[in-house]
């Protein structure tokens, strides 16, 4: 019978309302890991007497953790669509030895990148900015939390699996009951036993260790459509490689967040210093909001797209593509308006500092210019991922970060005379040709769909 539920909701229940099911949960869940994130630095951030170098310490450790992430994206980013796919075709059989083949190289993964951090975490941290003062802060809290790396990756990447069988719900709970163990795990640490920065790692640990608990469990419930069964977790070349293969756009996609934001801090310091770095980080935290809504979106589009082009329900696959994108251009636009005609109010929101909200007014203005169209960006390339399109996510992931905005960011200030509104128009320009480029691309496939 749950079977059934399963296959009425990604098969035959109206696309709209099977979306909207699938959608909520995954915004939701996202919203759940920004709220994770925000909570865990604010506990750290109010250490008695040390708060600000510990905060700065943590913060160091951050793109290893987007590492992390990544990594774990590589494989179930890639897998989860492939299992999506097979169920489709009625192969639960084969979705399941991909989920256990993706299971493997996640384990592996995750002993690999413990003894690297342990080994080199230092040099690493220092790598990325860790000074004297932080240095220790830092080392503590990464040697610690690489120890919960194999459950940082199971967690991310056996979530995915749940996802893809149309179970939001089930994959935001998983998130809930991992940050909400976070929260009273930090206030007993850091505020009771005084634990500071080595209690935030652990507590981040054994949240981690708790959501795995809850999604293993699940995968191993009847109700679960793929069950994750000990003779699967193996390696298969044949299964694993395409998984890899398609999850790498995802994945570059996170990993090159780091490359992006040293690249625009680098270049701002250069021609705007401090005030242009801090507009900056006001600037991201906006993004982190479309960063909210957009993934969540496709990730609610990702099992409806995957199951019916596996069952070859063509038609059911370009209904849930054309909802995911008058929804994503729909999100983009209505943030943009915002920050086009209250900008001052949005900058308002992050600080209190006058100099810092006019500097902001303007930049905001510049930096989101195109923002109205990156939906159209974002529902195509999550799409090809979804419809297994490996090379063409691949392909748009390179052109738009290390092709486009990249560069743009050290040339633009330099052709405009070293004004800093150069730097922020890297990112309208390279949202402008990214989309130009993206759009007939995935339409020239929308169209051969049959």
């Amino acid at each position: 019978m749950e079977e059934k539920k399963e296959n009425d909701l990604l098969a035959e229940m109206s696309v709209p309302k099977a979306f909207l099911r699938l959608a909520l949960p995954a915004v939701a869940a996202q919203l759940i890991n920004i709220l994770y994130n925000l909570v865990d630095k604010m506990f750290i951030g109010h250490i008695p007497g040390v708060g600000k170098q510990a905060l700065a310490g943590v913060g160091v450790t951050a793109p290893v953790i987007l590492a992390v992430s990544a990594f774990a994206a590589l494989v179930s980013m890639g897998g989860a669509p492939k299992a999506s796919i097979f169920m489709g075709k009625g192969n639960n059989e084969q979705a399941e030895k991909v989920m256990g083949c993706c299971t493997w190289m996640l384990i592996i993964l995750s002993v690999a990148l413990t003894g690297i951090m342990l080994i080199f975490g230092k040099t690493i941290l220092q790598l990325f900015g860790a000074s004297d003062d932080t240095i220790t802060y830092a080392t503590d809290y990464m040697n610690i939390y690489c120890l919960g790396t194999l459950f940082t990756q199971l967690t991310l990447g056996l979530n995915a699996f749940i996802t893809a069988q149309g179970k939001t719900l089930i994959s935001m709970c998983n998130v809930a009951a991992g940050a909400v163990t976070n929260i009273i795990l930090d206030a007993i640490f850091i505020n009771g036993l005084g634990i500071g920065v080595k209690g935030a790692a652990l507590a981040t640990v054994i949240s981690q260790g708790v959501s795995t608990c809850f999604v293993v469990h699940y995968l191993m419930k009847p109700e679960s459509k793929l069950k994750l069964r000990l003779k699967n977790i193996r390696f298969d070349k044949k299964l694993l490689l395409p998984c890899v293969l398609l999850g790498t756009s995802p994945a570059l996609m996170q990993l090159t967040e780091n490359m992006v934001a040293i690249s625009f801090n680098t270049s701002l310091q250069k021609y705007g210093g401090d005030m242009a770095v801090a507009s900056m980080s006001i600037l991201n935290s906006i993004m982190q909001f479309v960063m909210l809504l957009l993934p969540g979106l496709v990730q609610g589009a990702q099992p409806l797209l995957s199951y019916n082009l596996g069952a070859k329900n063509i038609h059911r696959v370009k209904k849930t593509f054309r909802l995911l994108l008058v929804c994503c251009v729909g999100g983009s636009f209505l943030i943009w308006l915002v920050c086009m005609t209250a900008p001052a109010v949005v900058a308002g929101v992050f600080t209190d500092d006058v100099d810092l909200i006019a500097y902001t007014e303007k930049s905001l203005r510049v930096y989101l210019a195109m923002l109205f169209i990156y939906g159209v960006q974002v529902a195509c390339q999550y799409s090809f991922v979804a419809l297994d399109q490996a090379k063409k996510a691949i392909f748009l992931t390179i052109w738009r970060k290390i092709i486009l905005l990249i560069p743009l960011i050290f040339i633009l200030p330099r052709i405009l005379s070293g004004s800093v509104m150069g730097v922020y128009l890297a990112e309208p320009i390279a949202d402008t040709i990214a989309v130009c480029t993206t759009a007939p691309m995935f339409f020239c496939y929308y169209r051969k769909l049959k």
